[in-house]
């Protein structure tokens, strides 16, 4: 009698556990893209993207501190206080000492100032400005001996 109880007790507890796993499961595929405010890029985000991309902008710069390390991180310029997208699109259509005036029309300029601000809602780059190297690469963590 106190296995068929056992029985019982052990039917009930897995059939609760099956419930909350397809609640748990409904949820997750009902609102998988609730963190994702932005949704899809729009065909002015994917053609700045492309230029972004034609014109090989991360050989000099990273996005999520990936890419090239002779111009800065780009990744949350456009929300950055300091900078932004009007400091954004003069470095972009007159470009700079180190970086080239690669002569964008403000289509373009637009564009690449779109997909940046997108990206910039996406995340932020987890490296703080203090760990950058004066060479661009980054000192993840400081050794002692």
């Amino acid at each position: 009698m106190h296995s068929n109880l056992l029985g019982k007790m052990a039917s009930k507890i897995w059939g609760m556990l099956l419930v909350i796993f397809a609640a748990f499961s409904w949820m997750v595929y009902a609102h998988c893209d609730d963190n994702n405010k932005e949704g899809s890029p729009d065909q002015q985000i994917i053609a700045g993207w492309n230029t972004w991309q034609t014109k090989n902008c991360q050989s000099c710069h990273q996005l999520y501190g990936l890419g090239g390390y002779m111009g800065p991180d780009l990744t949350n310029v456009c929300s950055d206080k300091n900078k932004g997208k009007s400091y954004l699109k003069v470095f972009i259509m007159n470009g700079t000492g180190r970086m080239p005036n690669f002569h964008l029309s403000d289509k373009e300029t637009d564009d690449v100032i779109s997909f940046l601000s997108w990206v910039d809602k996406s995340g932020e780059s987890k490296i703080s400005a203090d760990k950058v190297h004066w060479s661009g690469t980054y000192e993840l963590e400081k050794h002692t001996k």
